[in-house]
């Protein structure tokens, strides 16, 4: 099977798994624990390349309390009947998604011009396809939930921090010497791999919600 077709298969199995969460708290605590403890191993993991052991400590320790707080806010919004805020992560999580497939398709397919050296597979092509895949497919979803101008801010802006997260991830894992976080998604390599976007977007867009 094709890299992209696994990638967007695992994407679609992700987001099935999510839909199912939203309805059964027990779930949502089981899959959000997992998730936790496979994505803090996993920045342990390239951290250990990087860094000394006694900064190693300091860093572990400021990700273990972000990471906390990043999964009580997904869980807090989920457990919740706040349709609007589930709607909000809905929209945060479909973008991620899509960005992430969009650079990844017009980023092979076009190719062109590096970003940054960061990154070194990151395309101004790829940034395109991000924004395009994300506008198109979010606004087919969630056009009947936000004014239109709104929605196209909304997006551009989760948009643009997804990718920066992934950028940012991608310079650690340089910096580590990896290709992949793992190896427990196919097509995406580890949590990290996949869960870049949202670990930098979800608590931004929530404490900027009234600005948004």
């Amino acid at each position: 099977m094709k890299e992209i077709n696994k990638r967007i298969l695992t994407s679609l199995l992700l987001t099935i798994l999510f839909i199912i969460a939203m309805s059964s708290n027990v779930f949502l605590t089981i899959a959000l624990f997992f998730i936790f403890c496979q994505v803090f191993y996993e920045f342990k993991l390239i951290f250990d390349k990087i860094l000394k052991k006694k900064i190693l400590f300091f860093i572990l320790f400021f990700l273990l309390i972000y990471l906390s707080i990043l999964i009580i806010i997904t869980w807090q919004i989920l457990s919740l009947n706040e349709f609007l805020d589930k709607i909000k992560l809905l929209t945060i999580i479909t973008v991620c998604i899509s960005s992430d497939i969009g650079g990844y398709i017009f980023g092979k397919t076009f190719q062109g011009k590096k970003i940054t050296k960061i990154s070194p597979n990151k395309t101004y092509s790829g940034m395109i396809g991000s924004y395009f895949l994300s506008f198109l497919i979010s606004f087919f979803i969630f056009k009947n939930f936000y004014e239109l101008v709104d929605l196209f801010v909304y997006i551009f802006f989760i948009s643009s921090i997804s990718q920066l997260g992934d950028i940012f991830i991608s310079f650690l894992k340089r910096k580590a010497k990896i290709k992949d976080s793992g190896n427990i998604l196919p097509g995406h390599g580890g949590l990290l791999d996949r869960f870049d976007g949202f670990i930098f977007a979800i608590p931004i867009c929530f404490l900027l919600e009234g600005f948004l």
